[in-house]
């Protein structure tokens, strides 16, 4: 196996209020998910699984998204 990298676009988790929602995904998907689970992980000494980073890719996507932050008002994604 290669060496990790150094950082990926997720960082360290932040601690954050939940809230449920349950959706379903391609196999292909979930796997990808617990791929960059297992590199966080190494990168970061932090054991997370995909349900954990699903919120948090999706947040980073919305907010890499000039067309919706500038539809948006501007307002920043909660974290």
């Amino acid at each position: 196996m290669s060496a990790p990298p150094k950082r990926l676009r997720l960082g360290p988790l932040p601690d954050t209020q939940t809230v449920k929602l349950a959706f379903a995904c391609p196999a292909r998907l979930k796997a990808d998910l617990d791929r960059y689970a297992a590199l966080h992980a190494q990168t970061y000494g932090e054991t997370v699984d995909a349900v954990t980073l699903i919120p948090l890719v999706l947040e980073a996507f919305m907010a890499g998204g000039r067309g919706f932050r500038s539809r948006s008002g501007g307002a920043k994604i909660a974290g």
